[in-house]
């Protein structure tokens, strides 16, 4: 069976990825589809910093829940109106490397594991024991993980993926691109159900096989 490869681009602290991840978790129960994650950098740099500082995402969150389905948690909904949680997407893109390794490369996986502790939970993707939290929830060596996690080689990588995606010209969340032999091409959008990725993938074989 011919593998169709596929490259997700996500942030964990981007809320249209949370919304956007069912449709793609869906997709990917088709034996045929490969899908890598790779970080962004929404809240990087200068970038990172309070929750708080960011008063426009209550409404965001509403539309994604109303567009997608998904559900936020009360833990969450508390550390929003809280508002001092620190978003840095170098740390969480650090720790999707971390997870994707000692998994073995369950790179959705560990992409949703990371946003259960975020937008249900309300934990923090710096701190250390959340992913020792995740480690244990999926079944993974929390030693390891924290090891893997304040290893410095490990965010050079994450690092690595966002030069990636800047080089891929990303500068959304989520995106997925579908690998071809005339290069990556972007399909879909946060709100595009698992049959219309399909849809969208059909059409695509067809156009460059006709």
């Amino acid at each position: 069976m011919t593998s169709t490869k596929l490259t997700y681009v996500f942030d964990a602290y981007c809320g249209w990825c949370y919304g956007f991840a069912p449709a793609l978790h869906e997709l990917a129960q088709d034996d045929s589809i490969d899908i890598e994650v790779i970080s962004g950098g929404l809240f990087s740099g200068d970038h990172a910093g309070p929750i708080g500082a960011l008063p426009h995402i209550p409404g965001a969150n509403a539309r994604i829940a109303a567009l997608t389905g998904v559900r936020f948690g009360e833990a969450y909904e508390t550390v929003l109106s809280d508002g001092t949680l620190h978003m840095d997407s170098d740390d969480a893109g650090a720790g999707l490397v971390a997870l994707k390794e000692a998994s073995g490369g369950k790179d959705l996986d560990m992409a949703a594991a990371m946003q259960q502790a975020f937008y249900i939970d309300g934990l923090s993707l710096s701190d250390t024991g959340t992913y020792r939290t995740i480690a244990t929830r999926e079944g993974l060596d929390p030693d390891l993980v924290e090891k893997l996690y304040t290893d410095p080689g490990t965010r050079e990588k994450a690092l690595s993926e966002q030069e990636r995606v800047a080089d891929l010209g990303i500068h959304s969340y989520p995106t997925l691109l579908v690998h071809t032999a005339a290069g990556p091409v972007r399909i879909g959008s946060p709100v595009y159900s698992a049959q219309q990725l399909r849809k969208a993938l059909k059409d695509l074989h067809e156009a460059q096989t006709s």
